[in-house]
């Protein structure tokens, strides 16, 4: 399809285009208080003064709802449902095309641009949504195999139920954070020899703090105790996505993760992009999954056979000095279950879910040195280094190193449905009296 053609200047190559209208938080100095907004080109559309100055007069099924776009998440609004979703966005769309069929609301109303479109470098983010619970699956497969030849061989890379479930674990929701907060270095227990034949750990600062490279999903309808979400009506349960950095110290959860598996090593910080990419708005970019050999069980399959979404990722580290260097560029396709897959799963034995709870994908890796989404991989283990520019090595994170993930759907330069980034610095470990 054609790019859509805006009276808003939208630079080339913006992640934020006319066919993407994320959603997000945010404020600014002169009003600190979060309230709902979309990202437009380099600006943000503030909905909460566009509501004020009858920004939706000529949408009248949004206006006993437009409460909803000041407060200060997006749980409100995408507890409305997918169709109202939808219909916002798509009018959003219509403000903004260069032939609008509503001047009068945005494009000839010079008073109402300059107060409700604030640059974006001038907004404040904050976390999307009030989140409830947070699931983290592991259904990225070359990772999955990578990690899992690495400390039990090729044979037991694997294990017996990976390919017939989508594997996951109740993470912690409270350590969930917005992309540009820092995060501290976790301390903890970890072997500081794990070949020793006795098995004592020490307390100290993790040695191998890594980054995932993952996705995450919001859900946007609360359902009941004992309630399955069939799979194939699950999409409409998904607000968006974002990219999510599901941090992780490695020597620690090598330590503490067998039987129940990861505890301190993972829920320390989870960071994840701002803007909120509406699932309305990936449908045009969604594929194929990872091919399973595996007959999965019928509550699981789906009448759908693109489902995962293709979605170009990037990775790049840059250290306190100014070295850098991009470590990985992979895609959202290398998944080998879709979110809705994910959710069915979940809510098949009765767990019922509430809208902002969060579903991360796992880390996603390709199957090529370049396209691997963490340090564990990449550096197998910490036996080889990355290379940053300046001469910098890497085999896990320093202090003062930032992660940074891109991701953009499409290769139509003015029609870009995009992620921006999602950013977070090291801090040092705090230091303890023991």
């Amino acid at each position: 399809m054609p790019a859509l053609r805006s009276w808003l200047n939208i630079p080339k190559g913006s992640h934020f285009s006319l066919a993407n209208i994320p959603f997000g938080v945010i404020s600014t100095p002169l009003s600190p208080k979060p309230r709902v907004a979309i990202a437009i080109g380099d600006a943000a559309l503030d909905l909460e003064v566009f509501v004020a100055n009858n920004g939706f007069s000529a949408l009248s099924i949004i206006q006993p709802h437009q409460q909803v776009f000041s407060e200060p998440t997006l749980n409100a609004f995408a507890a409305l449902g997918r169709p109202i979703h939808s219909v916002v966005r798509k009018y959003i769309q219509d403000i903004f095309l260069e032939d609008t069929p509503h001047p009068e609301i945005l494009k000839d109303n010079a008073a109402l641009q300059t107060a409700a479109l604030v640059p974006l470098d001038k907004v404040k983010n904050h976390i999307p949504f009030k989140i409830g619970d947070y699931t983290d699956f592991f259904v990225g497969l070359n990772h999955a195999f990578n990690a899992g030849q690495m400390f039990r061989g090729p044979m037991l890379a694997l294990n017996p139920n990976y390919k017939h479930l989508p594997v996951g674990y109740h993470g912690r929701a409270s350590s969930v954070v917005v992309s540009g907060t820092p995060i501290r270095r976790p301390s903890g227990q970890f072997l500081e020899n794990p070949a020793a034949e006795v098995k004592k750990p020490i307390f100290s600062a993790s040695r191998k703090l890594d980054f995932e490279l993952e996705l995450g999903a919001f859900v946007c309808k609360n359902t009941k105790l004992g309630e399955p979400i069939p799979v194939d009506e699950a999409d409409q349960s998904i607000f968006g996505v974002v990219m999510m950095n599901d941090w992780s110290a490695r020597d620690i959860q090598a330590w503490e993760y067998v039987p129940l598996g990861p505890f301190n090593a993972k829920n320390f910080g989870t960071s994840v992009s701002p803007w909120v990419v509406l699932y309305e708005a990936l449908e045009p970019f969604l594929t194929k999954p990872l091919e399973n050999d595996e007959d999965i069980l019928p509550y699981m399959k789906s009448e759908r056979n693109e489902t995962v979404p293709d979605i170009k990722l990037k990775v790049d580290i840059e250290s306190s000095s100014g070295t850098k260097g991009t470590i990985c560029e992979t895609s959202g396709k290398n998944l080998l279950f879709s979110f809705p897959q994910m959710l069915a799963h979940h809510t098949v034995g009765g767990c019922p879910f509430n809208v902002g709870d969060l579903l991360g994908s796992g880390t996603i890796s390709g199957t090529t040195p370049g396209s691997l989404g963490c340090l564990l991989e990449s550096t197998q283990n910490g036996k080889l280094s990355m290379k940053l520019s300046g001469g910098d090595e890497r085999t896990f994170l320093h202090d003062g190193d930032e992660v940074i993930f891109t991701g953009v759907c499409g290769s139509d330069e003015e029609a870009l449905v995009g992620f921006g980034q999602c950013r977070g610095k090291i801090e040092p470990a705090l230091t303890f009296p023991f």
